[in-house]
Protein backbone atom coordinates (compact mmCIF):
# COMPACT_ATOMS: atom_id res chain seq x y z
CA UNK A 1 0.00 0.00 0.00
CA UNK A 2 1.30 3.49 -0.84
CA UNK A 3 2.16 5.94 1.91
CA UNK A 4 2.82 9.64 2.43
CA UNK A 5 6.01 11.18 3.82
CA UNK A 6 6.50 14.87 4.62
CA UNK A 7 9.53 17.12 5.21
CA UNK A 8 9.86 20.83 5.81
CA UNK A 9 12.46 23.54 5.30
CA UNK A 10 12.88 27.13 6.45
CA UNK A 11 14.52 30.05 4.65
CA UNK A 12 17.68 31.94 5.51
CA UNK A 13 15.41 34.66 6.96
CA UNK A 14 13.76 32.34 9.48
CA UNK A 15 14.77 33.38 13.03
CA UNK A 16 16.45 30.05 13.86
CA UNK A 17 18.37 30.13 10.58
CA UNK A 18 19.52 33.70 11.20
CA UNK A 19 21.00 32.43 14.46
CA UNK A 20 22.66 29.47 12.72
CA UNK A 21 24.21 31.71 10.06
CA UNK A 22 25.56 34.20 12.59
CA UNK A 23 27.10 31.38 14.65
CA UNK A 24 28.75 29.85 11.59
CA UNK A 25 29.92 33.27 10.41
CA UNK A 26 31.72 33.67 13.76
CA UNK A 27 33.32 30.26 13.25
CA UNK A 28 34.50 31.21 9.76
CA UNK A 29 35.95 34.50 10.98
CA UNK A 30 37.91 32.72 13.71
CA UNK A 31 39.20 30.16 11.19
CA UNK A 32 40.31 32.94 8.83
CA UNK A 33 42.61 34.14 11.61
CA UNK A 34 43.60 30.85 13.23
CA UNK A 35 42.76 27.52 11.52
CA UNK A 36 43.33 25.75 14.84
CA UNK A 37 40.52 27.70 16.52
CA UNK A 38 38.21 25.72 18.78
CA UNK A 39 34.75 27.27 18.65
CA UNK A 40 31.31 26.55 20.10
CA UNK A 41 29.13 29.62 19.56
CA UNK A 42 25.42 30.07 20.17
CA UNK A 43 23.21 32.94 19.01
CA UNK A 44 19.75 34.15 19.99
CA UNK A 45 17.78 36.69 17.99
CA UNK A 46 14.59 38.54 18.87
CA UNK A 47 12.99 41.93 18.22
CA UNK A 48 15.87 44.35 17.69
CA UNK A 49 18.44 42.21 19.48
CA UNK A 50 21.18 39.63 18.88
CA UNK A 51 22.75 37.82 21.84
CA UNK A 52 25.93 35.77 21.27
CA UNK A 53 27.48 33.33 23.72
CA UNK A 54 29.77 30.32 23.76
CA UNK A 55 33.34 29.15 24.22
CA UNK A 56 36.35 29.85 22.01
CA UNK A 57 40.07 29.03 22.07
CA UNK A 58 41.94 30.97 19.39
CA UNK A 59 44.98 33.13 18.70
CA UNK A 60 42.89 35.82 17.04
CA UNK A 61 40.14 38.34 17.62
CA UNK A 62 37.05 39.01 15.52
CA UNK A 63 34.61 41.90 15.44
CA UNK A 64 31.42 40.27 16.74
CA UNK A 65 29.18 43.24 15.97
CA UNK A 66 30.50 43.74 12.45
CA UNK A 67 30.15 40.04 11.60
CA UNK A 68 26.61 39.71 12.98
CA UNK A 69 25.42 42.85 11.19
CA UNK A 70 26.96 41.73 7.90
CA UNK A 71 25.11 38.40 8.06
CA UNK A 72 21.81 40.10 8.88
CA UNK A 73 22.32 42.54 6.00
CA UNK A 74 23.14 39.77 3.53
CA UNK A 75 19.96 37.91 4.48
CA UNK A 76 17.88 41.00 3.75
CA UNK A 77 16.88 42.50 7.08
CA UNK A 78 17.63 46.08 6.10
CA UNK A 79 14.39 47.94 6.88
CA UNK A 80 13.33 49.41 10.22
CA UNK A 81 9.74 48.30 9.59
CA UNK A 82 10.89 44.68 10.05
CA UNK A 83 11.62 45.54 13.73
CA UNK A 84 14.95 43.78 13.21
CA UNK A 85 17.50 45.29 10.86
CA UNK A 86 21.24 45.12 10.39
CA UNK A 87 22.06 48.71 11.26
CA UNK A 88 19.90 49.31 14.31
CA UNK A 89 19.63 46.00 16.19
CA UNK A 90 21.57 45.60 19.41
CA UNK A 91 24.38 43.00 19.52
CA UNK A 92 25.49 41.58 22.87
CA UNK A 93 28.38 39.13 23.25
CA UNK A 94 29.24 36.95 26.25
CA UNK A 95 31.66 34.64 24.41
CA UNK A 96 34.44 33.34 26.68
CA UNK A 97 37.39 30.93 26.59
CA UNK A 98 36.98 27.18 26.06
CA UNK A 99 37.23 24.89 29.10
CA UNK A 100 40.68 23.40 29.75
CA UNK A 101 38.99 20.09 30.55
CA UNK A 102 37.56 19.89 27.03
CA UNK A 103 40.77 21.14 25.45
CA UNK A 104 42.97 18.45 27.03
CA UNK A 105 40.66 15.72 25.73
CA UNK A 106 40.87 16.96 22.15
CA UNK A 107 44.56 17.87 21.74
CA UNK A 108 47.24 15.17 21.59
CA UNK A 109 51.00 15.22 21.13
CA UNK A 110 50.42 13.02 18.10
CA UNK A 111 47.88 15.00 16.03
CA UNK A 112 46.56 11.85 14.35
CA UNK A 113 45.32 10.61 17.73
CA UNK A 114 43.20 13.71 18.31
CA UNK A 115 40.25 12.74 20.49
CA UNK A 116 36.62 13.42 19.77
CA UNK A 117 35.50 16.79 21.15
CA UNK A 118 32.53 15.17 22.86
CA UNK A 119 30.65 11.93 23.16
CA UNK A 120 27.65 11.44 20.89
CA UNK A 121 25.92 9.63 18.08
CA UNK A 122 25.80 10.89 14.50
CA UNK A 123 23.78 9.64 11.54
CA UNK A 124 24.29 9.77 7.79
CA UNK A 125 21.77 8.82 5.13
CA UNK A 126 21.36 8.49 1.37
CA UNK A 127 18.81 7.02 -1.01
CA UNK A 128 17.95 7.15 -4.70
CA UNK A 129 15.07 9.64 -4.64
CA UNK A 130 17.28 12.33 -6.16
CA UNK A 131 20.54 12.24 -8.11
CA UNK A 132 22.36 13.75 -5.11
CA UNK A 133 21.24 10.96 -2.77
CA UNK A 134 18.79 13.12 -0.81
CA UNK A 135 15.20 12.33 0.17
CA UNK A 136 12.77 14.01 -2.24
CA UNK A 137 10.45 15.74 0.29
CA UNK A 138 13.31 17.61 1.93
CA UNK A 139 15.16 18.35 -1.29
CA UNK A 140 12.09 19.94 -2.87
CA UNK A 141 11.40 21.89 0.34
CA UNK A 142 14.93 23.34 0.18
CA UNK A 143 14.73 24.06 -3.56
CA UNK A 144 11.47 25.97 -3.23
CA UNK A 145 12.84 28.30 -0.57
CA UNK A 146 16.24 28.75 -2.20
CA UNK A 147 14.54 29.81 -5.43
CA UNK A 148 12.13 32.06 -3.50
CA UNK A 149 15.13 33.79 -1.91
CA UNK A 150 16.77 34.18 -5.32
CA UNK A 151 13.61 35.83 -6.66
CA UNK A 152 13.39 38.10 -3.61
CA UNK A 153 16.99 39.26 -3.86
CA UNK A 154 16.75 39.86 -7.62
CA UNK A 155 13.96 42.35 -6.84
CA UNK A 156 12.28 42.07 -10.24
CA UNK A 157 9.36 39.75 -9.49
CA UNK A 158 7.31 39.13 -6.35
CA UNK A 159 8.66 42.42 -5.04
CA UNK A 160 6.51 42.15 -1.92
CA UNK A 161 8.58 39.25 -0.50
CA UNK A 162 10.22 39.56 2.91
CA UNK A 163 13.05 37.30 4.20
CA UNK A 164 11.16 34.86 6.45
CA UNK A 165 9.54 31.79 4.85
CA UNK A 166 8.81 28.09 5.34
CA UNK A 167 7.97 25.21 3.04
CA UNK A 168 6.62 21.70 3.49
CA UNK A 169 6.33 18.95 0.88
CA UNK A 170 4.34 15.72 1.16
CA UNK A 171 5.26 12.93 -1.27
CA UNK A 172 3.33 9.75 -2.02
CA UNK A 173 5.55 6.66 -2.26
CA UNK A 174 4.59 3.25 -3.65
CA UNK A 175 5.22 -0.11 -1.98
CA UNK A 176 8.76 -0.14 -3.40
CA UNK A 177 9.50 3.26 -1.81
CA UNK A 178 9.52 5.00 -5.21
CA UNK A 179 8.07 8.55 -5.30
CA UNK A 180 4.92 8.52 -7.47
CA UNK A 181 3.41 11.97 -6.95
CA UNK A 182 3.45 15.17 -4.94
CA UNK A 183 0.46 15.17 -2.62
CA UNK A 184 0.72 18.57 -0.91
CA UNK A 185 3.00 21.62 -0.94
CA UNK A 186 2.74 24.24 1.80
CA UNK A 187 4.51 27.59 1.41
CA UNK A 188 4.32 30.35 3.99
CA UNK A 189 6.19 33.48 3.05
CA UNK A 190 6.47 36.78 4.84
CA UNK A 191 5.34 39.69 2.68
CA UNK A 192 4.74 43.42 2.60
CA UNK A 193 1.23 44.69 3.23
CA UNK A 194 0.87 45.43 -0.48
CA UNK A 195 -2.95 45.58 -0.52
CA UNK A 196 -4.45 48.03 1.96
CA UNK A 197 -8.03 47.67 3.27
CA UNK A 198 -10.56 50.01 1.69
CA UNK A 199 -11.94 50.83 5.13
CA UNK A 200 -10.89 50.38 8.73
CA UNK A 201 -13.24 47.48 9.29
CA UNK A 202 -12.68 43.81 10.03
CA UNK A 203 -14.35 42.79 6.79
CA UNK A 204 -12.24 45.16 4.70
CA UNK A 205 -9.04 43.92 6.36
CA UNK A 206 -10.03 40.31 5.62
CA UNK A 207 -10.72 41.20 1.99
CA UNK A 208 -7.29 42.83 1.67
CA UNK A 209 -5.63 39.78 3.20
CA UNK A 210 -7.47 37.45 0.82
CA UNK A 211 -6.37 39.57 -2.14
CA UNK A 212 -2.73 39.38 -1.05
CA UNK A 213 -2.98 35.64 -0.41
CA UNK A 214 -4.47 35.06 -3.88
CA UNK A 215 -1.74 37.12 -5.57
CA UNK A 216 1.05 35.30 -3.72
CA UNK A 217 -0.47 31.92 -4.62
CA UNK A 218 -0.74 32.91 -8.28
CA UNK A 219 2.90 34.05 -8.37
CA UNK A 220 4.07 30.85 -6.70
CA UNK A 221 2.29 28.82 -9.36
CA UNK A 222 3.44 30.92 -12.33
CA UNK A 223 6.90 32.14 -11.22
CA UNK A 224 8.30 29.93 -8.45
CA UNK A 225 7.23 26.45 -9.57
CA UNK A 226 8.44 26.80 -13.19
CA UNK A 227 11.85 27.99 -11.94
CA UNK A 228 12.18 25.03 -9.55
CA UNK A 229 11.05 22.49 -12.17
CA UNK A 230 13.90 23.59 -14.45
CA UNK A 231 16.39 22.23 -11.91
CA UNK A 232 14.97 18.76 -11.22
CA UNK A 233 15.32 15.52 -13.23
CA UNK A 234 12.59 14.65 -15.74
CA UNK A 235 11.22 11.92 -13.48
CA UNK A 236 10.60 14.52 -10.76
CA UNK A 237 9.03 17.08 -13.12
CA UNK A 238 6.31 14.54 -13.85
CA UNK A 239 5.29 14.58 -10.19
CA UNK A 240 4.21 18.25 -10.36
CA UNK A 241 0.63 17.43 -11.36
CA UNK A 242 -2.62 17.70 -9.43
CA UNK A 243 -1.20 18.35 -5.98
CA UNK A 244 -2.78 20.46 -3.26
CA UNK A 245 -1.12 23.85 -2.76
CA UNK A 246 -1.51 25.75 0.51
CA UNK A 247 -0.11 29.28 0.62
CA UNK A 248 0.06 31.30 3.85
CA UNK A 249 -2.68 29.15 5.40
CA UNK A 250 -3.28 31.60 8.28
CA UNK A 251 -4.24 34.20 5.68
CA UNK A 252 -1.55 36.77 6.46
CA UNK A 253 2.22 36.81 7.10
CA UNK A 254 3.39 40.41 7.41
CA UNK A 255 4.94 40.13 10.88
CA UNK A 256 7.85 37.68 10.75
CA UNK A 257 11.54 37.18 11.33
CA UNK A 258 12.89 37.74 14.85
CA UNK A 259 10.06 40.20 15.54
CA UNK A 260 7.53 37.43 14.99
CA UNK A 261 9.45 34.68 16.80
CA UNK A 262 12.76 34.48 18.62
CA UNK A 263 15.46 32.35 17.01
CA UNK A 264 18.16 30.08 18.45
CA UNK A 265 21.16 28.28 17.03
CA UNK A 266 20.55 24.57 16.56
CA UNK A 267 16.76 24.49 16.56
CA UNK A 268 16.44 23.29 12.98
CA UNK A 269 18.62 20.16 13.06
CA UNK A 270 16.10 18.04 11.13
CA UNK A 271 15.89 20.68 8.40
CA UNK A 272 19.72 20.68 8.37
CA UNK A 273 19.90 16.93 7.78
CA UNK A 274 17.32 14.59 6.17
CA UNK A 275 13.92 16.03 6.93
CA UNK A 276 13.01 13.25 9.33
CA UNK A 277 13.77 10.49 6.84
CA UNK A 278 16.65 9.36 9.05
CA UNK A 279 17.32 9.61 12.80
CA UNK A 280 19.27 12.50 14.28
CA UNK A 281 21.75 12.15 17.11
CA UNK A 282 20.57 15.40 18.67
CA UNK A 283 23.68 17.54 18.28
CA UNK A 284 23.45 20.75 16.25
CA UNK A 285 26.08 21.71 13.66
CA UNK A 286 26.26 25.49 13.42
CA UNK A 287 28.78 27.41 15.48
CA UNK A 288 30.92 24.33 16.17
CA UNK A 289 34.40 23.76 14.78
CA UNK A 290 35.22 20.38 13.29
CA UNK A 291 36.81 18.93 16.44
CA UNK A 292 33.20 18.54 17.59
CA UNK A 293 32.11 15.22 16.11
CA UNK A 294 28.52 16.46 16.23
CA UNK A 295 29.52 18.17 13.02
CA UNK A 296 32.51 16.40 11.48
CA UNK A 297 31.29 12.83 12.10
CA UNK A 298 27.83 13.74 10.79
CA UNK A 299 29.53 14.88 7.59
CA UNK A 300 31.58 11.67 7.52
CA UNK A 301 28.53 9.44 7.98
CA UNK A 302 26.71 11.21 5.14
CA UNK A 303 29.80 10.78 2.94
CA UNK A 304 29.86 7.04 3.67
CA UNK A 305 26.14 6.55 3.03
CA UNK A 306 26.18 8.55 -0.20
CA UNK A 307 29.22 6.71 -1.60
CA UNK A 308 27.75 3.31 -0.70
CA UNK A 309 24.49 4.11 -2.51
CA UNK A 310 26.30 5.60 -5.51
CA UNK A 311 28.54 2.53 -5.73
CA UNK A 312 25.54 0.19 -5.81
CA UNK A 313 25.96 -1.41 -2.39
CA UNK A 314 22.31 -0.66 -1.56
CA UNK A 315 19.42 1.54 -2.65
CA UNK A 316 19.13 3.12 0.79
CA UNK A 317 21.74 3.39 3.54
CA UNK A 318 21.76 4.66 7.10
CA UNK A 319 25.06 5.03 8.95
CA UNK A 320 25.49 5.60 12.68
CA UNK A 321 28.82 6.60 14.20
CA UNK A 322 29.31 6.84 17.97
CA UNK A 323 32.22 8.49 19.83
CA UNK A 324 33.50 8.97 23.37
CA UNK A 325 35.03 12.31 24.38
CA UNK A 326 38.82 12.29 24.10
CA UNK A 327 38.89 8.95 22.19
CA UNK A 328 39.96 8.92 18.55
CA UNK A 329 38.37 5.76 17.16
CA UNK A 330 34.57 5.53 17.10
CA UNK A 331 33.10 3.22 19.71
CA UNK A 332 30.45 2.07 17.26
CA UNK A 333 29.85 1.85 13.50
CA UNK A 334 26.36 0.76 12.43
CA UNK A 335 24.96 0.21 8.93
CA UNK A 336 21.31 -0.31 7.96
CA UNK A 337 20.37 -0.90 4.32
CA UNK A 338 16.67 -1.46 5.10
CA UNK A 339 16.73 -4.71 3.14
CA UNK A 340 17.91 -2.97 -0.03
CA UNK A 341 21.44 -4.46 -0.13
CA UNK A 342 22.46 -5.33 -3.68
CA UNK A 343 25.70 -7.23 -3.04
CA UNK A 344 26.13 -10.98 -2.67
CA UNK A 345 28.87 -13.15 -1.24
CA UNK A 346 30.63 -15.97 -3.13
CA UNK A 347 27.74 -18.32 -2.28
CA UNK A 348 25.16 -16.01 -3.80
CA UNK A 349 23.74 -14.83 -0.48
CA UNK A 350 23.05 -11.17 0.22
CA UNK A 351 25.78 -9.61 2.35
CA UNK A 352 24.48 -8.73 5.81
CA UNK A 353 24.51 -5.17 7.13
CA UNK A 354 26.96 -6.16 9.90
CA UNK A 355 29.43 -7.35 7.26
CA UNK A 356 29.01 -4.09 5.37
CA UNK A 357 29.81 -2.20 8.59
CA UNK A 358 33.07 -4.12 8.97
CA UNK A 359 34.04 -3.20 5.41
CA UNK A 360 33.14 0.42 6.07
CA UNK A 361 35.65 0.49 8.93
CA UNK A 362 38.30 -0.82 6.52
CA UNK A 363 37.55 1.72 3.79
CA UNK A 364 37.01 4.91 5.79
CA UNK A 365 39.34 6.30 8.45
CA UNK A 366 36.89 7.59 11.05
CA UNK A 367 39.25 9.23 13.52
CA UNK A 368 38.48 12.97 13.93
CA UNK A 369 41.95 13.91 12.61
CA UNK A 370 41.39 11.90 9.43
CA UNK A 371 37.87 13.23 8.90
CA UNK A 372 39.02 16.83 9.32
CA UNK A 373 41.91 16.28 6.92
CA UNK A 374 39.77 14.43 4.34
CA UNK A 375 37.14 17.14 4.16
CA UNK A 376 39.48 20.09 4.81
CA UNK A 377 37.39 21.26 7.75
CA UNK A 378 39.87 23.78 9.14
CA UNK A 379 38.96 26.15 6.33
CA UNK A 380 36.34 28.94 6.71
CA UNK A 381 33.58 27.13 4.80
CA UNK A 382 30.69 26.87 7.23
CA UNK A 383 28.43 29.90 6.86
CA UNK A 384 27.23 28.59 3.50
CA UNK A 385 26.09 25.36 5.17
CA UNK A 386 23.86 27.15 7.67
CA UNK A 387 20.80 27.53 5.42
CA UNK A 388 19.07 25.18 2.96
CA UNK A 389 20.68 22.06 4.38
CA UNK A 390 24.18 20.73 5.02
CA UNK A 391 23.71 17.80 2.63
CA UNK A 392 22.88 17.32 -1.03
CA UNK A 393 24.77 20.49 -1.96
CA UNK A 394 27.06 20.74 -4.97
CA UNK A 395 30.76 20.96 -4.01
CA UNK A 396 32.59 24.03 -5.30
CA UNK A 397 35.67 26.08 -4.54
CA UNK A 398 36.62 29.75 -4.31
CA UNK A 399 39.28 32.00 -2.88
CA UNK A 400 38.65 33.61 0.51
CA UNK A 401 40.68 36.18 2.37
CA UNK A 402 42.57 34.86 5.39
CA UNK A 403 44.79 36.48 7.98
CA UNK A 404 47.54 33.92 8.43
CA UNK A 405 50.35 32.73 6.18
CA UNK A 406 51.21 29.18 5.12
CA UNK A 407 52.24 27.44 1.86
CA UNK A 408 48.60 27.29 0.68
CA UNK A 409 48.09 31.04 1.05
CA UNK A 410 48.60 33.35 -1.93
CA UNK A 411 49.40 37.05 -1.54
CA UNK A 412 47.68 39.51 -3.88
CA UNK A 413 47.49 43.27 -4.24
CA UNK A 414 43.90 44.51 -3.79
CA UNK A 415 43.14 48.24 -3.91
CA UNK A 416 46.80 48.99 -3.29
CA UNK A 417 47.04 46.71 -0.28
CA UNK A 418 48.63 43.29 0.01
CA UNK A 419 46.09 40.70 1.12
CA UNK A 420 46.26 36.95 1.64
CA UNK A 421 43.89 34.48 -0.01
CA UNK A 422 43.37 30.76 0.24
CA UNK A 423 41.45 28.52 -2.14
CA UNK A 424 38.88 26.56 -0.13
CA UNK A 425 36.43 23.83 -1.04
CA UNK A 426 32.83 23.75 0.13
CA UNK A 427 30.67 20.67 0.80
CA UNK A 428 33.60 18.30 0.32
CA UNK A 429 31.67 15.56 2.15
CA UNK A 430 29.24 15.47 -0.80
CA UNK A 431 31.93 14.19 -3.17
CA UNK A 432 31.53 10.67 -4.56
CA UNK A 433 35.28 10.21 -4.40
CA UNK A 434 35.19 6.81 -2.64
CA UNK A 435 32.91 5.05 -5.12
CA UNK A 436 35.75 3.25 -6.88
CA UNK A 437 37.27 2.15 -3.56
CA UNK A 438 33.87 0.87 -2.37
CA UNK A 439 33.34 -1.04 -5.61
CA UNK A 440 36.79 -2.58 -5.34
CA UNK A 441 36.23 -3.65 -1.73
CA UNK A 442 32.82 -5.16 -2.42
CA UNK A 443 33.88 -6.50 -5.85
CA UNK A 444 31.11 -4.64 -7.66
Amino acid sequence: MSYLFTSESVSEGHPDKIADQISDAFLDEFLKIDPESKVACETMVTTGLVVCSGEVRTDGYIDIQKTARRVIRDIGYTKAEYKFDADSCGVISTIHEQSDDIHQGVDRENAEEQGAGDQGIMFGYANRDMDNGMPLPLELSHMLLLELATIRKAGEKMTYLRPDSKSQVTIEYDDNHIPVRIDTIVISTQHDEFVLPAQNTREAKKDAQKAMQAKIKQDIETILFPAVKENVPERIKKLFNGFRLLVNPTGNFVIGGPHGDSGLTGRKIVVDTYGGKAPHGGGAFSGKDSSKVDRSAAYASRHIANNLVAAGVAKEVLIQLAYAIGVAEPVGVYVNTFGTSEIKDKNGNLVKDGEIAEKVKEIFDLRPFAIIKRFKLKNPIFEKTASYGHFGREPFSEEVEVYYNNPEVVKKMVDGKEKMFKKVEYFTWEKLDYVDKVKETFKL
